[in-house]
Parts: C-alpha cells; structure tokens; sequence
C-alpha cells in the first residue's frame, strides 16, 4: 500500500457514512457503509482479526484509492449506500436484475367499473388503487389473471375502449364478462365481484367461499339453475387455488422469509413470500464473487429489493444484516408502516427460516447446473467453430425488408447463454435503394462496428443470420473499417472480434429428392414421377396427403471466414441450440420492426393524402374512432364531433374516401391496397387480456423462447 494511502486510512472520521472502494484505474469496486468509518474501514487492513477472505487478501494490489462521504446518521449511510451501487454498479457489490422483473396487479378504485392491469413493480403506486402481488413469473400472473377472469367476471379492455365501444366483445359472448361497456350492469352487483375478486387475491377464503355457497344455495332455492352451477364452479376454483397454498402460521401475517446459502464466494438469496398467513411466491436471486460477509451482503440486498416492492409487517432473516436498526428504519420510512427485522432462533418462525434455507440450497443446485452446462455448450462452440476464446458475449444481426422497402436490421445480444436485452438494437438501412440484402448488411454491421470502435467493447462472437454471401458481407465492413476478425500473434491483447454466418435448415433440391423414399402411416413407397420436376411433384403431393419425406430438409449450417464448407453441428445439440436460438431472436426482433413501421406507413398513406389533415389530425381521428374502416364508414356529422374537426375539415374527410374513384382503388393500404386494413378496435379489443400480460412480460417470455 502506497504512503498516501496509509494517510488516507489513518485519516478516517469515526463518524457514520460510506466508503468507496477503487482499483488502481480509478474504477469503483466496492461501496460500503459503516456505523463508524474509521473502524469498519481499518479493519479491512488488521491483520490480527485474521480476515481469510480472498478479496481482502488482494486489497493490498487491487486498491488504488479510497473515498469516504460522512452522513449524519447510519440511517442516511443506509440510502446513500443503495444510491451509489445504483450509480456506480461495483464488480463486487450485491446487483439485483432490474426491477422489471416484479410485476403486479392494479385494481383501479376511480373508476365505476374497475378492471385488474398488469403494471411494473417500479412504477409510482397510486393511492386511489389497489396493488396484489408482486408476481416473480409470467405462469403465476397469467393463472392467476385467468381464474379471476373466467370465475369473477372483471372486464378487461382498456378505458379508452371501455368507453367508445358500441356492441359486447367476444368475452360478454361466453361468458367471460357481464358487458358493462355497452349493457346497464349495476354498479352494486359489479362491485361486489370486485369484491370477492379482492379476497380471492388476499387469499381470504375463510370469507369468501361461505358468502359463495349462500348465494349459490340462494339461487338454486330460487330456481335459478344456471346462477347456482356458475357460483358451484367459482366455488370449487376458489377452493382449488387456495389449497395449493399449504398454511404455514396462524397468525395470518404479511412476512417475507430470507434464505441464504453460500459455496465460496457464490451464492443465493432465496425470498419466500408469505401473505395473511400462507406462502404466495418464492423467487431465488443467484450471486458470483462475493468475497464479503454474509451480514454485509443481506444488508445491501434487503435495501436494493424492498426499493423495488414494498416491505411488509415482517422481514425473518438468518442472520443480523450490518445496521439493521437503521434499514429497518428506511423501510418502515418507505413502506409508511413499521417493518421489523426479526432472527428467532426457535419456534415456527425458526421452522420457516429452515425451509427457506433448504430452498436456497436446491436453488444454488440448479443454478449451479444450468451454468455447468451453459458452460459445457460454450466449450464445445469454441471446439466446432475452432474459435479463439468461449464465446460469452454473443450478437447476432438480421435484415428484414419486403420488396426492397423499409428495410430495417436487426441487432440482438447474448451474454453468458441468456438474453442482455440492453444492448438489443434497430437500424433503419439509410443508403441501400432495392433489394439488396449483402448491401444492408454491411451497411448495419458497419455501423455496429463504428461504435464499437468508439467505445471500444468488442462482442466476443458476431453470429450473421444467412449463408456465406450474409457472412461475406459482414466480412468486408470489417476489413474496410479496420477491425481484425482473428487475434494478431504480433499484436497479444488487441481487440478482435470473430464472425461466422448461421444459415436456416432448407428444403433439398430435386436431385437429393430423387434418391429420397417417402414413408406413409402403413410403410414405404417409392417417389414416384419422371425428372426432377415429376419428383418434387410427387414429393408435395406425398407432403399434403400425410406423407413426411426422409431426406426432406437439410439439417442447419454453420459458414466460417476462409473456410469452403459448412460446419453441421450435431442437431439437437446445446451449441446448435444456442445459435439458433440468438438467431430467432434476431429474426423476431426485425420482424416486429418491420411490421411496425408497415403499420405506421400505412395509416400515412391513406389518411395523410387528405387535404388539411397532418399528424395530429390523424392521430386525433384514429384515436376517436378507433379504426381506419370506421373512419371511412362515418358520416359528416359524426366526423365533426372529432375534436379539432370543424364542418370544412370532417367534408373534407368524407368527400376524400366517398370519391367515385375510392370504390374502385379501395384506399385501405399503401399503394391501392396492397397492404391489409388494420384489425377493427372492437375485435382487436376483445383480445386486450392477452395483448397487455404480452406486452407486460414480453422480456420474461423472451429469455424463455
């Protein structure tokens, strides 16, 4: 340790605050927080404490500086503390994922006839709403979004379409929803299926399923079959669910259970939820490199997590976490309710801290092979390809275009064999005219490697979606700006990045047809016809009456710089799942660029040729009406009623689409309508359960596609 920084440890305040660890390139590795600087700090450097932990053996060479900022109290240490690892992000602090992760239901109290919205646990919460959760998965929050759908009857659209619907959608025809948006539902009896929707999502059936069975026999004494059958199944649903949930403590109260289990410096946190009483969730949040004590690391983890949801009554830790007196006080200041950091060493609470600890253990197995064998699929990537190093940060590029319009590229990223969805990137081809699919690649990979260049990160591995012309392409944009696809022997440690092109499985050709026998349900039979046109004939004629070809397709093709042939990885292998799963999500992520630029052009063509009518107009018309098809089919009066529209503008839209000429060229689509109309508002509406869990958990469903 350098004379300055002696100075510096000998210097410390003895007052509370935090403490900023740096290498010697000015880098922020670690931050802490101390009730007393001065002692916490030295004691990183005291060697009669006999501290065998391998980061602190290291301090003497990793440590170039050493920053400290004092706090009044230890509880302002605790918020500054989550503040700068937000900022900063030290290699060797406790990092939650984002919080994008926790998702919840919102019952929205304003409105007469309130419906459940997924929302993001990081949003700002309403105190005229309701929130239930949080959800650590897709899977819990659709059931659960489908129980209360299908036997509470809450609508579902949104308010906007609530509000200028005009007949029932699907979900009113089976039952799904009582149609409040067009029919005079009361109030008192849709609120009381809010109601018994709420307990549902407490989990208070001690309440619920009682007052379910009296108004089921109600009806039946009434004779009113059909009501009596559905409170029958809502009952047996309620019951179901709830059963799931075995119950843990009597005292029905709100608790979160933290287990920990370590090996060397990896770990997992395992979060058992419990609420009124019964276990709701659990979720694992696995850790690498953590050299520090566990009391220090459950401290920076409990304040990272109950920021993003918040905290109830109870917290049950293994361990005391460092200034727990103080994150108990953060979190009762947040939550606006005392919260209470409990270690019982017996009793049923010392039970739920033994469950919760054989959890993390199960948790860290898997965890530890899923990554044994992410790591084995990325070694034998690196023996088929011949490439220089493991291959940890992966992007694969695409092109999608329809007729040399629009084209658009696509740039997905892969680190460490999961999705890092923060470097996923769209490129609008600028100066490529027609179709020209090697010349948009250069263009889009030439680009990547600009700012590559700029920032000076290189991707390990560069995965191009196509056949060698594809990887060619990519090829020369790397050699015109300079950057070296393999590794200089003269020049060791210069930056580099490798490329390879992964080409899609493909129908064979009408020779490989020829040699190809075609099996149906009760044995062989020769592929009949003369020539190579007779044999592909018989071969799609075999194919539509249920017949599969042997030889039908070939298997997926790997194309390297330099190299003839193909590499043809082993199918259904974990390096060959790897690629192609990248590369579908390439090809996803451009496809959904493509259409959403075709959508947008499409409502410009048609309603952006009418005189008077910009932007916002036409969004303004879109939004009133919902649909292009309404717009059209509106009368002069019902076009003035739009805001903005006075009678000149809404004669102006009528007269542009009841022209003689618009029977004829219906004007629907670019071009004349050569695009399809756009779904109509109602129908697209009835599908709003589905297109919001969709939008909301779009990143869950991706890591898992």
């Amino acid at each position: 340790m350098d004379d300055a920084l002696r100075q510096k440890l000998d210097a410390l305040p003895p007052e509370p605050g935090c403490y900023l660890m740096k290498d010697r390139a000015g880098e922020v590795v670690y931050v802490g927080k101390a009730s007393s600087l001065r002692s916490r700090v030295r004691s990183y450097f005291d060697a009669s404490r006999g501290d065998d932990r391998a980061f602190v053996a290291l301090l003497d060479d990793l440590l170039g500086d050493l920053e400290v900022i004092v706090t009044r109290s230890e509880k302002e240490a605790v918020l500054l503390e989550n503040e700068l690892i937000k900022r900063y992000r030290p290699r060797f602090n406790v990092r939650l994922r984002d919080d994008k992760d926790f998702i919840v239901l919102r019952l929205d109290g304003r409105h007469p006839y309130p419906r459940l919205e997924v929302r993001r646990a990081r949003e700002p919460r309403r105190p005229d709403a309701r929130y239930f959760g949080p959800y650590s998965s897709a899977s819990s929050i659709r059931e659960t979004l489908r129980l209360v759908n299908r036997y509470f009857q809450l609508r579902t659209c949104s308010d906007h379409v609530f509000a200028h619907r005009r007949r029932p959608c699907i979900l009113y025809q089976i039952h799904r929803c009582p149609g409040p948006c067009v029919y005079d539902v009361p109030r008192e009896e849709y609120q009381r299926s809010v109601e018994d929707a709420v307990e549902f999502l407490e989990g208070r059936e001690s309440e619920l399923v009682p007052r379910l069975r009296a108004r089921m026999e109600q009806a039946a004494e009434a004779l009113r079959f059909e009501d009596a059958a559905r409170l029958r199944d809502q009952v047996q649903a309620v019951e179901r669910s709830l059963e799931k949930q075995r119950v843990l403590m009597s005292d029905r109260a709100d608790r979160d259970v933290i287990g920990l289990y370590r090996e060397g410096p990896d770990l997992v946190v395992q979060v058992l939820a419990m609420r009124a009483g019964k276990l709701q969730d659990s979720q694992s949040y696995p850790f690498r490199g953590q050299e520090f004590p566990e009391a220090e690391i459950l401290s920076s983890f409990l304040s990272l997590y109950y920021e993003q949801t918040p905290a109830p009554d109870e917290v049950l830790v293994p361990i005391e976490p460092t200034e727990a007196d103080a994150l108990a006080d953060v979190l009762s200041e947040r939550r606006s309710r005392r919260v209470r950091l409990l270690t019982p060493q017996r009793g049923a609470k010392a039970d739920l801290l033994d469950v919760a600890a054989r959890n993390a253990e199960q948790s860290f197995r898997s965890w530890q092979e899923k990554d044994e064998r992410r790591e084995q699929a990325l070694a034998a990537l690196v023996r088929a390809l011949h490439l220089a190093h493991p291959p940890r940060w992966m992007e694969c590029y695409d092109i999608s275009t329809f007729q040399g319009a629009l084209a658009v590229g696509s740039g997905v990223s892969m680190k460490d064999g999961e999705p890092d969805k923060a470097n996923y990137r769209r490129y609008k081809v600028k100066g490529v005219a027609g179709q020209d699919d090697f010349a948009m690649l250069y263009e889009v990979v030439t680009r990547r490697l600009r700012r590559a260049m700029a920032e000076g990160q290189f991707p390990d591995l560069i995965v191009i979606d196509g056949g060698k012309g594809q990887l060619n392409a990519a090829l020369a944009a790397a050699k015109d700006l300079g950057v070296p696809t393999r590794p200089s022997p003269g020049n060791v440690g210069a930056p580099f990045v490798e490329l390879c092109g992964l080409a899609k499985s493909r129908l064979l050709d009408a020779a490989a047809l020829g040699t190809t026998r075609v099996i149906g349900r009760r044995g062989r039979r020769p592929a009949g016809g003369e020539g190579a046109a007779g044999r592909l004939a018989d071969a799609a004629d075999a194919a539509e009456k249920g017949f599969v070809s042997e030889l039908a397709r070939s298997p997926e093709r790997v194309f390297l710089p330099g190299r003839k042939d193909p590499v043809v990885l082993r199918q259904n292998s974990a390096e060959l799942f790897l690629l192609a799963r990248l590369r579908d999500e390439a090809h996803r992520f451009a496809i959904t660029f493509h259409r959403k630029l075709r959508r947008e052009r499409n409502f410009q063509s048609v309603l952006e040729e009418i005189p008077g009518i910009g932007a916002g107009r036409k969004k303004t018309l879109l939004r009133h009406f919902g649909a292009l098809k309404r717009v059209k089919e509106a009368t002069v009066e019902e076009l003035a009623e739009v805001e903005g529209f006075g009678p000149k503008q809404a004669a102006a839209v009528h007269a542009f689409f009841h022209r003689p000429e618009a029977g004829a060229s219906a004007p629907d689509g670019a071009g004349g309508g050569a695009a399809a109309e756009p779904a109509d508002g109602e129908e697209a509406a009835a599908l709003a359960t589905e297109a919001e869990i969709d939008a909301a958990l779009a990143e869950d469903d991706a890591n898992s596609a």
